[in-house]
């Protein structure tokens, strides 16, 4: 069965910039709040007296209102100084901020929109707008408007690095990158924009390009969390985990509630093979998160991967339940059944893959499996088919298809269906075995000890191939060499019940009646094959006669 996953790892967003007036972020000190107090006691003085102007007054309040992130008392601070001045173009664009952080994206458009109507040069109105267009998805719109602030300003390095991000979501990285590189000549020492540009390089796979923009951005700020998260990842593509982790480390370290970073560093405990370690990580990432639907999913990959089904299938329920259209979790969960020998439930999960997902080969792949395990070997073929329609360079399923027909005694079809897998894969130690296995059944033993060698080769630890390979080398009448073979793929494997009946049979060949007595039993007790047990049980009565 194919062994790729339907793995979806969620890993590092991008930094977005705030638009506009931001929070404070909680930084508030005794200091800061003191001040503030004697400034709202100044205005108040100062309008009682009438020597500031109540437009001024209101935009003053407006602010250190957005300032403490209240935005309805901006909102209305700043609707009195339109009330009082309908041409007020600064107050509808601050409205426009606040209605923005209130997640009121049209009542902000609106305003900016006025802002603009009343200044139509206003750059920053454009920019703002341009980021409520990319919050409500229209990338479009989003462009065209941070375009007309840069046309207004070329020196807007904010807007060429909020274009560079909108185009990044429209797929167009190298777009991205020339506005990415726009900001930062403008701005030397903007540090989100060589962290957003190394991304960039990132995902067009220039790792040491985009490792060099984030290490930039690090020395520029050195508390940026996603910066080294985003390095983080680029040593991950390298295969570098123990340097992503440390990077991850930094990470939670400037931002222990770093969602993204703790199911990042679990992804790399578990390509290590430290699955406990990498459980952790998604067990934190979950409870910061609990609506994180990839985390459950990847968790339940690694319990997978201790052969902890059940909790497994448990995590995919979970990942599925919060998100009824997640067609990885359902191919996760698919495999998990599958080893579970549950191919009934496989089968469902698979055919809602292939519901949600048409063009996923990997499921008719692995559906065609599951009805193989069934013995509907016409509509394994039938998927096998379907799946190398849809990608003619998958040698996995050549491979299974071939299978597939040597279950059904064409073993020529069987051998040109794995040589086309070899041809495709030459380091797949299961195709050569399979096709050494048809070699065998055709009395074509040279040819099966060839591709046995080959197996083995390619993976020392291969019991099958042993026990296969011993086969051959009985058919030429070697009994010792397969005797060989056979000891080999019981030391690998010490519950191989075919292994076992193999030597069994050389013994009696060899008529060594108490070794092949000893095999036989072993058969007895190891095999789930109701037609090998018999056999044996049958072979044994023979020779206790």
């Amino acid at each position: 069965m194919d062994t790729v996953l339907f793995r979806k790892n969620k890993r590092v967003k991008l930094e977005l910039a705030t638009g506009g007036v931001s929070a404070n972020k909680g930084r508030k000190t005794t200091k800061y709040v003191f001040c503030r107090m004697i400034l709202l006691a100044l205005l108040l003085f100062g309008m009682i007296l009438g020597c500031i102007p109540l437009t001024l007054s209101y935009h003053l309040l407006g602010h250190i209102y957005l300032d403490k992130a209240e935005w309805d008392k901006a909102i209305a601070q700043y609707t009195r100084a339109i009330e009082v001045d309908t041409k007020d173009a600064v107050a509808y664009n601050n409205r426009g901020l606040a209605y923005r952080q209130k997640g009121q994206l049209d009542n902000a458009i609106a305003d900016y929109s006025k802002a603009i109507e009343i200044n139509p040069r206003d750059a920053v109105a454009y920019y703002n707008r341009g980021y409520a267009y990319g919050q409500k998805g229209q990338m479009d719109t989003d462009i065209a408007d941070y375009s007309k602030a840069i046309e207004i300003n070329p020196k807007y390095a904010k807007a060429y690095y909020r274009r560079g991000l909108a185009y990044r979501e429209k797929g167009q990285l190298d777009a991205a990158i020339a506005d990415y590189d726009k900001a930062i000549e403008n701005d030397p020492k903007y540090s989100m924009a060589y962290n957003n540009r190394g991304y960039a390089y990132i995902q067009k796979t220039q790792l040491d390009t985009g490792i060099a923009d984030l290490n930039k951005a690090i020395e520029l700020d050195p508390k940026y969390a996603r910066a080294y998260a985003n390095r983080g990842y680029a040593y991950g593509q390298k295969g570098q985990w123990d340097s992503e982790i440390a990077d991850l480390d930094k990470a939670i370290e400037l931002d222990p509630k770093y969602v993204a970073a703790y199911g990042n560093r679990a992804y790399a405990y578990s390509q290590k093979g430290q699955w406990d370690t990498a459980i952790a990580n998604y067990d934190k990432t979950i409870e910061l998160d609990p609506k994180y639907a990839e985390a459950y999913n990847n968790r339940g990959h690694v319990y997978g991967q201790k052969g902890q089904w059940d909790t497994a299938i448990a995590d995919y329920d979970k990942a599925i339940e919060l998100n009824p259209k997640f067609a990885a979790a359902y191919g996760n969960r698919a495999l998990a059944y599958g080893q579970k020998m549950q191919w009934d439930m496989e089968i469902a999960d698979l055919n809602k893959v292939i519901e949600l997902d048409p063009n996923n080969a990997i499921a008719y792949n692995n559906r065609g499996y599951a009805y193989g395990q069934k013995g509907k070997l016409d509509t394994a073929i039938a998927d096998y088919d379907k799946a190398i329609e849809l990608d003619p360079k998958y040698a996995r399923v050549y491979a299974n298809r071939g299978d597939a027909y040597g279950q059904k005694g064409q073993w020529d079809v069987e051998i040109t269906d794995l040589s086309k897998a070899i041809g495709l894969d030459p380091k797949d130690a299961l195709s050569y075995n399979s096709r050494g296995y048809a070699y065998n059944h055709k009395g074509q033993s040279d040819l099966a000890i060839a591709d046995l060698n080959k197996a083995i080769e390619l993976d020392p630890k291969f019991a099958a191939a042993y026990n296969n390979r011993g086969y051959a080398y009985g058919q030429k009448g070697q009994l010792d060499t397969a005797i060989a073979d056979y000891d080999k793929a019981i030391e690998l494997d010490p519950k191989y019940p075919v292994a076992y009946d193999n030597r069994g049979y050389a013994y009696v060949q060899k008529g060594q009646k108490n070794l092949a007595i000893a095999d036989l039993n072993m058969v007895i007790s190891l095999s789930r094959d109701a037609g090998l047990t018999q056999q044996a049980k049958q072979k044994l009565a023979e020779l206790q006669k």
